[in-house]
């Protein structure tokens, strides 16, 4: 998919468009009650360095559509990479058979005609980067070079990446609703690894956003990389304990992906939640604020509908620490009960509302307990909500960072830590599409020595 001008995006968007309607009026004349369809089309670029040389490039181009069908309250699905009218037949009347054969579900179809959106407006979430491969090349070993470069104890690399993608997403449905848009999104990381005497550590550091002009330079993305590496650099195990943990910005995101994790329909109607029957009731301090921004332009999951046509608002999901509202999509929400809250594909744009401290700040707050920068493993009880990862980070006394920590696990249970957090901080991460600054929690066992 090359698209060298706007006129060429908006061709493209029509013959995809154009696509999804002929896909919709083929489960018609096949005899489904009704459809949805969605098409995609993305190109991008990936280049990795590693120790000044060149390690791979790759060029990607992918195209794909899928199909979903319903007979009455059967349903069947099916997709393709082939855009050929032969194809689109052919992926149809998979869809169409399948149907046939599968057991009734009172609960699914398509989302209620009434909640289609009826604008999509220009969310700014395509910027294409046309960086040449002799470009990328370079600035990912500019990146590189500038991780080496912090210090002598930089002893090795994993090297440096470059990855550039854009394309265009459509979606129609037989409520007569056909809406899609074009994104792109780019990022610069490397990692680096660092010895002194025993010690040997690595660490890494990325940028990510929808425009070029919004990553960090490549030069700081390196040095970032190098700088916590060596901070890395003589970490030790610590004995087990009781302490207050601050969880670093990017590692709170972790945190609060369980948390909607824990209100989405599938996990609430299928009684594995933790935060089961939590609706209305306080789950965080009275202080904690947590909304979703589907409309924000240029946010990294910006969308005027999910992904099932129906128009997204803003929304609180914790209101002084209480919860306000799950995270449904239409199947979810007829199994519960309840509407919708256009969250088909996900939540979109994430915000935790953040305190008035940075990170410093906080370490003086906590005064002793443990910063974890890094955690390994999937350690959650989704059901139970106990909660244990292993960690990497510092350990903090007075207020001030001790010594880097390696070789523990702390553990927890997540509605008790939710309860128990003291304060979110204002070093918002702005790589991912869930915001949210570190935590400090109350206390967590830290297994040690």
């Amino acid at each position: 998919m090359v698209i060298n001008s706007m006129q060429d995006l908006k061709e493209r968007q029509g013959r995809l468009e154009e696509l999804v309607e002929d896909l919709l009026t083929e489960a018609k004349k096949q005899g489904a009650s009704s459809a949805e369809a969605g098409v995609s089309s993305d190109m991008g670029l990936s280049v990795n360095v590693r120790l000044g040389e060149v390690e791979t490039i790759e060029h990607t181009r992918d195209q794909g559509l899928g199909i979903s069908v319903w007979f009455g309250q059967r349903k069947g699905s099916s997709s393709t990479s082939d855009f050929s009218g032969e194809a689109v037949r052919d992926a149809v009347r998979a869809a169409c058979n399948i149907a046939r054969y599968t057991n009734e579900d009172p609960c699914t179809g398509l989302a209620d005609r009434e909640l289609m959106a009826t604008d999509t407006p220009d969310l700014d979430l395509y910027h294409p980067w046309n960086v040449e491969v002799e470009e990328a090349i370079d600035l990912g070993i500019e990146c590189e070079d500038a991780a080496r470069s912090v210090d002598p104890r930089i002893t090795n690399s994993e090297g440096a990446s470059l990855n550039t993608q854009s394309g265009l997403q459509i979606y129609g449905n037989s409520h007569g609703f056909v809406g899609g848009y074009p994104s792109s999104r780019h990022s610069i990381s490397c990692a680096v690894v660092g010895q002194e005497d025993d010690s040997m550590q690595r660490d890494y550091w990325y940028s990510s956003a929808r425009s070029r002009d919004k990553l960090e330079s490549p030069g700081l993305i390196g040095k970032k990389a190098g700088e916590r590496t060596l901070a890395r650099l003589g970490a030790r195990r610590i004995a087990t304990q009781e302490a207050p943990v601050i969880f670093q910005a990017e590692m709170a995101v972790g945190l609060l992906r369980s948390f909607i994790g824990a209100v989405s329909g599938s996990a609430l109607y299928r009684h594995s939640s933790f935060l089961l029957d939590q609706l209305g009731k306080q789950v965080f301090p009275k202080f904690v604020r947590i909304h979703e921004k589907p409309l924000l332009p240029g946010g990294l999951a910006s969308a005027a509908f999910d992904g099932e046509g129906v128009a997204t608002r803003d929304k609180d999901f914790i209101t002084d620490g209480i919860l306000q509202s799950y995270a449904l999509d239409s199947y979810s929400a007829r199994k519960l009960n309840m509407q919708t809250t256009a969250n088909a594909g996900g939540v979109r744009n994430l915000f935790i509302e953040p305190g008035d401290m940075d990170l410093e700040a906080l370490l003086r707050t906590m005064d002793r307990g443990l910063l974890v920068t890094e955690m390994m493993g999937s350690g959650l009880n989704m059901v139970t909500g106990d909660y244990s990862r292993g960690a990497a980070g510092f350990w903090v006394e007075h207020g001030e960072i001790q010594h880097p920590v390696e070789e523990i696990t702390i553990a927890g249970n997540l509605k008790q830590m939710f309860a128990g957090l003291q304060a979110v901080g204002r070093d918002l991460d702005p790589r991912t599409s869930f915001r949210t600054g570190s935590w400090l929690v109350e206390s967590m066992t830290i297994a040690g020595e």
